[in-house]
């Protein structure tokens, strides 16, 4: 039978927002999936835009490539924006992220870590 539990991202201390400071790739580490392929993390993340405009963020999940990227527009002041809906990541692989404009987005979330 499977277990869950719910832990931070691994860029957070204490559950604090990471700030997004990179402005192009490799992005800004967000977090870090458990070793080996036994288990797996389901990724939640939001976003928030201090600015008052539109910033678009990428995410790169699992990955550099262009194929891993989630692109999105974050409406400036609006507060917080899901950006990766519990997708399942493992095997150390890294989820990073960068903006169009460096130290105006931030990122929370956490991981339901299954084993």
């Amino acid at each position: 039978m499977a277990t869950f539990t719910k832990t931070f991202l691994s860029s957070s201390v204490n559950g604090a927002s990471t700030l997004v400071s990179a402005s192009a790739t490799p992005g800004t580490l967000i977090h870090t999936a458990q070793p080996g392929i036994t288990g797996l993390d389901e990724v939640w993340i939001y976003a928030d835009n201090s600015a008052s405009t539109s910033v678009k963020l990428t995410v790169e999940f699992g990955g550099t490539a262009e194929k891993d990227q989630i692109e999105l527009s974050i409406p400036g002041e609006s507060g917080l924006v899901l950006v990766v809906p519990g997708l399942p990541l493992n095997n150390s692989a890294v989820v990073r992220a960068f903006s169009a404009s460096a130290n105006l987005i931030s990122v929370l979330g956490y991981v339901n870590r299954v084993l």
